[in-house]
């Protein structure tokens, strides 16, 4: 039975992935901050662990707890959408400790045994935001196309060894926590230059007409990257990730 470990699986995206993982059969080693116990559903093969992919004793722990992994997903990760004039050192420092830092750590975590075993699969979850320049998403925008380009890399580095290598590029979702989880770091509201740009960017964000991406999406896209040894090393999760991507070529 392949075993496959997810980052990020308390709500949205990590968790829509760990259930699709275990409806196909696989042993899911879901990962969060603070694990829930009736978050997914129970199964022999469901193991739930505590993880902080900032905290490199937090990851010793878990890569220790979950024994041989077959699929690393690096999922974990969170968004904020501030005027780079405005944004807090802290937030900014914040968004590359966990949303680059932290891949970095699991990678550095996890390779040894792919590369040793000639074989694994790694899927980093980034955005289709790192696609086209956009306001006010300027610092998570960078700190996920660091993810983009350390990926892009890494595949190179890994190709001699077997081990194959994914990005997976979701689009706008509303379904999930994403826009509130980043909330708590909006500055600028009060400010009369940046009020307008603001207050539109909200405002689209919380729209759910027209094309989106689906938690359902971007598991499914996940699933590819795991299962077929022909996936792209790009690959688009969601109707507004695949327009973005044809159009930006």
């Amino acid at each position: 039975m392949p075993t496959v470990l997810i980052t990020g699986c308390s709500s949205g995206f990590g968790l829509e992935t760990a259930k699709l993982f275990l409806e196909k059969g696989w042993k899911v080693v879901a990962t969060m901050r603070q694990p829930t116990a009736d978050i997914l559903p129970a199964s022999a093969n469901l193991v739930l662990l505590p993880l902080d992919v900032t905290d490199p004793g937090s990851i010793a722990r878990a890569l220790g707890q979950a024994g041989e992994i077959d699929v690393l997903v690096n999922n974990a990760g969170f968004g904020a959408a501030v005027p780079i004039e405005l944004i807090e050192p802290e937030t900014a420092r914040q968004l590359f400790e966990t949303n680059t830092l932290g891949t970095l750590a699991m990678l550095q975590a996890v390779l040894p045994g792919f590369r040793e075993r000639r074989g694994g699969v790694v899927i980093n979850v980034t955005s289709t935001v790192t696609l086209k320049p956009l306001p006010l998403v300027s610092v998570y925008r960078a700190s996920k196309a660091a993810v983009n380009a350390l990926t892009e890399s890494l595949a190179a580095e890994m190709e001699p060894f077997g081990v194959r290598v994914h990005i997976v590029l979701p689009g706008r979702s509303p379904e999930t926590s994403f826009g509130a989880n980043a909330m708590p770091h909006l500055r600028g509201l009060d400010n009369p230059d940046y009020t307008p740009l603001i207050e539109g960017m909200i405002a689209r964000f919380r729209d759910d007409t027209g094309p989106v991406t689906h938690a359902a999406d971007v598991a499914a896209a996940v699933w590819r990257a795991a299962t077929d040894p022909h996936a792209p090393l790009r690959i688009p999760a969601g109707e507004d990730a695949v327009q973005w991507m044809a159009e930006a070529g």
